[in-house]
C-alpha cells in the first residue's frame, strides 16, 4: 500500500510539473494564429487540474501521516487479557475454579 501511495504521489507531481510547463505562454502569446481560442480553455482547465492535484496531494499526505497501527477514532478497542479470560469462561472452555485462579494471577 505504501508503494502504491508513493507511486501515485510521484505521478501526480510529475503530471502537475509537465502540465504547468505546457500552460505557459509562448513568445507570440498575443497572436491568435498559433494556439487559437483553445489556448484560453487549456489554461483554465490546467488551473483546475493544478489546484485539484494540490488538494489531492495534501489529502494523500494527511492520510499517510495520519494512519498508524495504534488506531484512531474508528479503531475498535483492543481486548485485554482479562476480557479474553471472561470470554473463554462464558464459552465454557474453562470452569469456575480455573477462571478464578487465572483471574487472580492476572490481577496480581
Amino acid at each position: 500500500m505504501n508503494r502504491i501511495r508513493t507511486y501515485a504521489i510521484s505521478t501526480l507531481v510529475s503530471f502537475l510539473w509537465v502540465t504547468s510547463s505546457l500552460a505557459q505562454p509562448t513568445d507570440d502569446w498575443n497572436r491568435w494564429g498559433t494556439w487559437g481560442w483553445g489556448h484560453m480553455m487549456f489554461g483554465g482547465v490546467m488551473m483546475i487540474v493544478f489546484w485539484g492535484g494540490i488538494i489531492l496531494l495534501v489529502v494523500l499526505l494527511v492520510r499517510s501521516f495520519g494512519s498508524s497501527n495504534s488506531g484512531g477514532f474508528n479503531a475498535p478497542p483492543r481486548a485485554t487479557p482479562l476480557d479474553t479470560l471472561k470470554e473463554r469462561f462464558a464459552k465454557g472452555e474453562i470452569d469456575k475454579k480455573e477462571y478464578d485462579a487465572r483471574k487472580k494471577t492476572l490481577l496480581d
